[in-house]
């Protein structure tokens, strides 16, 4: 008996010790007065800060089993790629366009599943969102973050630009996108576009072939966007263009970036986005709820008929 209980006291001792360890992030993490989301509905916003706040914002409520050694080193890594990925604290220094991106990043990650994780929910029971909590964001993104009614005016024309500059992580502007075969629309009700995306020979041939999980390399997507008008008709119509992203398939070229090539030109001068090499880390977070399916969003339309 004596010998297990010196062994009982070493172990209590041991944890005792380590509790001296502590990761910074969590020590010198500082505190944020309580804020809700300025401009988002009381009961939305409440679904945002109890389930998303603790790792996306600098109001961290860590509970006392979230402070104990090792298991705070898990916690302040798990915060430290949530601020990384989203961070809600900048909420109020952000323009109405960035804010609504900001919801529809934290709605994506919670319709396919990854947010909140569910280690975290496990522990934290009152974080994990119900089924009435994502009927009322759905309903909140479609009933207030769509285009108003107006008068239309639609402008499909691409932009026509001598010269355009690449991305500036090198990726060059691809003007045969126009050419190449439509695969899917989308819209994004967050910021009111509509979008077309096309699909090179390649990304074609994978379809064809059911080889979609990886694209094979070699594969490009070109998704285009216009801003969406709403007639008084209610019909919507494609108005001013707004840019053009490409997804550039390369295992070995892109492999630091998940294997793909990330570049977007805004507007009809097609301006290069980003203002550094690492700005499609931005392309990277937002599409990392779909890394199962090649971090690709589109679901494209059954094209085998169209194969020559």
């Amino acid at each position: 008996m004596k010998f297990k209980f010196k062994i009982i006291l070493c172990i209590a001792c041991l944890v005792l010790l380590a509790q001296l360890i502590r990761p910074e992030e969590l020590s010198t993490a500082k505190a944020q007065t309580a804020k809700t989301l300025t401009g988002v509905p009381k009961e939305v916003a409440n679904v945002f800060e109890t389930s998303c706040f603790d790792c996306h914002s600098a109001q961290t409520n860590l509970r006392w089993f979230d402070k104990i050694t090792p298991a705070n080193f898990l916690v302040a890594s798990h915060i430290r790629d949530g601020r990384k990925a989203l961070d809600f604290s900048q909420w109020d220094s952000l323009a109405t366009p960035q804010r609504n991106a900001m919801l529809y990043f934290a709605l994506n990650g919670i319709l396919s599943g990854e947010m909140p994780l569910s280690s975290y929910t496990a522990l934290h029971p009152s974080a994990k969102l119900k089924e009435k909590d994502i009927a009322l964001l759905k309903n909140y993104f479609l009933n207030n973050l769509v285009s108003k009614p107006g008068d239309a005016v639609s402008r499909v024309g691409q932009p026509k630009v001598k010269e355009v500059k690449n991305s500036p992580n090198g990726v060059a502007y691809l003007p045969g996108y126009r050419n190449w075969k439509a695969i899917s629309s989308t819209d994004r009700f967050d910021n009111g576009t509509i979008r077309i995306i096309f699909g090179n020979p390649i990304a074609v041939k994978a379809i064809h072939d059911g080889k979609t999980k990886p694209w094979p390399d070699g594969t490009v997507f070109a998704k285009t966007a216009w801003k969406q008008e709403k007639g008084k008709d209610g019909n919507v119509y494609a108005g001013q263009f707004v840019q053009v992203e490409f997804m550039i398939k390369d295992a070995t070229r892109y492999a630091g970036t998940k294997g793909w090539g990330w570049a977007r030109w805004k507007g009809e001068n097609l301006l290069p986005y980003g203002k550094t090499v690492k700005f499609d880390s931005e392309c990277i977070s937002c599409h990392r709820p779909e890394r199962n399916n090649d971090y690709v969003f589109t679901t494209p339309l059954d094209i085998k008929d169209f194969k020559k």
